[in-house]
């Protein structure tokens, strides 16, 4: 949940949008939102306690029931088959459905609801339909088993390290990366780094229900955060997690571990050694 009473709180006492989102933990987009909603409801800080997050969160953004008259639902079958061949994107599948729309007379989804019904298209199906996978479809992303120890060689101390992985399961092509903390701004930051280290984006992210990716799981369900589907819409992937009840772990971090278990790595700010008492 937006937490729109804080971001408006601090907005009354002049603090920036972006010092607002590094403490609500989102995005400075949602704060700007939050901020434009509330002018235009005319409401300012402090508020009631009647308006609460969840209240506030109505009331800025009202359920609009979709009329199924003049709103057609893609053909999901399809879109995931064409994003099979090269060079095809969600964002270019969408701006044909888009003119297919307009041309029969209806209205269509905006992107984020057609990227929305197509990441519930590949959970309902994931179980029953086979999909023969392609090199670069899917990048799993996770943190790495337990935290490695980094040691500073300048002045010799001691730091824990959390390792970010992201492999692509077809190929078993890895790419890991050292952070000294866990939070929305590396998560991102890593998985950009690691769409420049593989030169493309896949189609399809599979993350393992981290806090830094998704807002709640159930058996059930799974709610991506904002900032993550952000994130996956400005790429033009399509981020999949799994319910608990389906959710097995990434099964890459064994083999990393042997494999990078005890290695000496450089980066130009500071040598970072990895100790295999410390599985990575």
């Amino acid at each position: 949940m937006t937490p729109y009473r804080e971001i408006l709180r601090l907005h009354s006492q002049g603090i920036s949008q972006r010092s607002i989102a590094a403490s609500c933990n989102c995005s400075r987009n949602t704060v700007a939102r939050a901020i434009e909603k509330a002018y235009e409801h005319n409401l300012t800080a402090p508020l009631p306690k009647e308006f609460t997050d969840e209240k506030l969160g109505e009331l800025f953004y009202p359920k609009k029931p979709l009329t199924p008259s003049n709103r057609r639902m893609p053909d999901y079958a399809c879109v995931h088959k064409e994003l099979a061949r090269n060079g095809v994107t969600l964002s270019l599948l969408w701006t044909e459905y888009c003119a297919e729309c307009r041309q029969c007379g209806e209205v269509p989804f905006m992107y984020t609801q057609f990227c929305h019904y197509y990441r519930e298209y590949i959970r309902k199906n994931k179980a029953t339909m086979h999909i023969d996978r392609k090199p670069g479809e899917i990048m799993e992303v996770d943190w790495a088993g337990d935290t490695a120890t980094v040691t500073d060689s300048t002045v010799g101390k001691e730091l824990p390290a959390y390792i970010f992985v992201a492999v692509l399961p077809y190929s078993q092509y890895a790419y890991a990366e050292a952070f000294l903390k866990q939070d929305q701004e590396v998560w991102v930051s890593a998985h950009v780094n690691a769409y420049k280290y593989f030169g493309g984006v896949t189609r399809i992210l599979v993350c393992d229900n981290l806090r830094t990716g998704v807002d709640r799981v159930s058996k059930s369900e799974v709610v991506i955060n904002r900032t993550y589907q952000e994130l996956s819409e400005h790429y033009g992937t399509a981020e999949l997690s799994l319910p608990e009840s389906e959710n097995r772990g990434i099964i890459f971090k064994t083999a990393l571990s042997s494999k990078y278990g005890r290695t000496t790595f450089n980066c130009k700010a500071v040598p970072l050694y990895f100790e295999d008492n410390k599985s990575a």
